[in-house]
């Protein structure tokens, strides 16, 4: 019997050292989690004796193609707040101190401590309170700052632009919101990011490195120097500046000219690709977008009816009208489906077959391409394109007609985004077989789609399509992708924008095509563009709408070895000589001579003064 007990008790002995060694473990475990795991841990053992601030780089400045400056910084302070220090403070004070309200308050600490809307929320690490104070606020706060531990004042810099034009091409920055932080660590709550134009598109170039720099602190949280004498900072590295392809006096006169108007101007010099003025109609000034009164300003051009925010030369879509016709002549030259010489279409006030009509004014007809291209001539593009869809011994079906067209089109960067460096571009409609196969169930043919042969129904375009078509047949058969920045400070341009794009047109067919916008201008529909400074090569558009017809022109100069290729569109303008055609004569003589002439200036004056008045008419 004592020898059972004897067992029994060695047994028990081994479970109780057993059920102590396993708590001691556990307290272990917890110690080393706590003190070497754990984030919250390491950041409340920091904080004591340390203040770890963040130094912000300066953000790349921004010029022109000539060298002036665009956007660039100026210093502004955030209010900073470490939470596990700023107990107990006289909020009242705070809040007389700042000019804010006490609900302003409650709400805004709130929100620090909302890890939905601040992903990154510690109470041991400085959190933005208050953002962009001016210098005048900021020191008179400063005086005040020692009555209310826990906040801090933070140095960094703001944007600014130094004139009103251009806003949809810089853009602005904003506050980063969750998304953002999550998607990329470099962020935290109340910084800053690009929103809009280069500002969003050359982020990470703009944008630089952060740096710190390692505070010490005594018992009372009060700043005692650096630690170590600065061994462990990390200086900011400064974004890198970007040099724009745009001409800023010439942004500032496309503005001018469509003051008043809907619409858009686009310029491109062909041999680069480079974007020389992209103007979007209404626009606004960019200056609006920063400071404290940012957020004010945006709901309110939101708001407008006029869609000032909405950049028109990318992501508008519109009808392309008759300058389509010159993709159109190309197309069926290569085909095969006319000859530049011998082919005569006739045209009696349009075409005609069975009981279509699709009209078009009065000229000499029949008539061969050239001439075509230089009176406009609805009914020869028609019948080209009927030709192309009924040719069953070229193509054997209407599908694979159509799909050889399509193929055409998006060789000459429609249908697609042409990859433009800004954000929100559109890809405009290129309609294909499946597309009509579905909206006609199999039945369809050339005569159903004939409104597609002059860039009227379901195609559609951006007005920077439009503009990079008139520079590919300037380039006689290629282009570029179109961009605006033309240089980023030690560091190469994406390929992309370096390349040339051919079309599946040969460069001889490009000639007739010049020819023929040569002869609009001579003695066509584009005879408002001719100079004798320089020879223009043209095309008008005139695009139906349920309003007032749109207005448009394509054209480029001087014919061989072009400088600049320009398109500009204006909703509801009527014909395309009305507004079309002299804004863009007015575009091609500031690039060309580097400013207007006396008579082209009081023209230019003319146009600025002339709105139209749109009331409920479609946009």
């Amino acid at each position: 019997m004592k020898e059972k007990n004897n067992i029994h008790f060695e047994r028990r002995k081994y479970v109780l050292g057993g059920v102590a060694t396993l708590v001691i473990l556990i307290y272990i475990a917890r110690l080393f989690a706590l003190q070497l795991m754990s984030e919250d841990y390491k950041k409340n053992a920091d904080s004591n004796a340390f203040l770890k601030r963040i130094q912000f780089p300066a953000r790349g400045a921004i010029t022109d193609r000539n060298g002036k400056l665009l956007v660039y910084n100026q210093p502004a302070y955030d209010i900073m707040i470490v939470m596990n220090e700023a107990e107990g403070i006289d909020t009242l004070d705070l809040c007389q101190s700042l000019g804010i309200t006490k609900e302003w308050f409650d709400k805004r600490m709130s929100e620090i401590r909302d890890r939905k809307r601040n992903p990154g929320f510690s109470k041991y690490t400085q959190q933005i309170f208050m953002s962009q104070l001016s210098a005048e606020d900021f020191s008179s706060f400063q005086e005040k700052l020692f009555r209310f531990p826990g906040f801090y004042i933070q140095r960094r810099s703001i944007r600014q632009y130094n004139d009103e034009h251009a806003a949809h091409i810089l853009g602005d920055v904003g506050e980063v919101g969750p998304k953002e932080i999550e998607a990329d660590d470099y962020y935290q709550s109340g910084d800053y990011i690009g929103t809009q134009g280069v500002e969003r598109s050359y982020e990470k170039q703009l944008r630089g490195v952060k740096g710190s720099e390692i505070l010490l602190r005594d018992a009372n949280g009060r700043i005692k120097g650096k630690y170590q004498n600065g061994k462990f900072d990390e200086a900011p590295v400064p974004g890198k500046n970007l040099t724009l392809s745009i001409d800023i006096e010439l942004q500032a006169l496309g503005e001018r000219l469509m003051k008043g108007k809907l619409g858009s101007i686009v310029a491109i010099e062909p041999s680069t690709g480079e974007v020389l003025c992209l103007v979007s109609s209404p626009t606004y000034d960019p200056r609006l977008m920063v400071g404290r009164q940012r957020g004010k300003n945006h709901r309110q051009l939101s708001n407008d009816p006029m869609k000032p925010l909405l950049n028109r030369a990318i992501s508008g879509r519109y009808p392309p009208g008759s300058t389509f016709k010159t993709s159109q002549g190309l197309t069926f030259l290569q085909e095969g489906i006319i000859t530049p010489t011998g082919t005569r279409y006739p045209c009696s006030r349009g075409f005609r077959l069975g009981s279509l009509t699709v009209g078009c004014h009065g000229h000499p007809a029949p008539l061969p391409l050239v001439p075509a291209i230089a009176t406009s001539c609805n009914g020869y593009f028609c019948w080209g394109l009927y030709h192309m869809m009924s040719n069953r011994q070229k193509y054997p079906t209407v599908q694979d007609a159509m799909t050889t067209w399509k193929d055409y089109m998006v060789s000459m960067g429609f249908g697609y985004p042409l990859g433009i460096d800004l954000p929100g571009e559109n890809r405009g409609m290129i309609p294909n077989a499946d597309y009509y196969d579905k909206n006609y169930k199999g039945s369809w043919n050339g005569v159903t789609i004939i409104s597609i042969a002059i860039g009227q129904g379901e195609v559609c375009l951006t007005p920077l399509q439009i503009a990079n078509l008139g520079a590919t047949i300037a380039n006689r058969g290629y282009f570029y992708t179109p961009h605006v920045v033309k240089e980023i400070q030690g560091e190469p341009l994406d390929t992309l924008y370096t390349t040339k794009r051919y079309t599946k047109v040969s460069p001889q067919n490009y000639e007739y095509i010049v020819e023929g916008m040569r002869h609009a201008v001579t003695g066509g529909t584009c005879r408002a563009a001719n100079t004798s400074m320089y020879e223009v090569c043209g095309k008008t558009g005139t695009a139906q709408n349920r309003g007032h017809d749109h207005s448009a022109f394509m054209g480029f100069a001087p014919k061989d070895k072009p400088k600049i290729a320009v398109a500009v569109y204006v909703e509801n303008g009527g014909f395309g000589a009305v507004f079309g055609v002299p804004i863009g004569a007015l575009i091609m003589e500031q690039y060309i001579n580097g400013k207007l002439s006396p008579e082209s200036e009081a023209k230019a004056k003319a146009f600025e003064n002339r709105s139209i008045n749109y009331g409920t008419s479609s946009r």
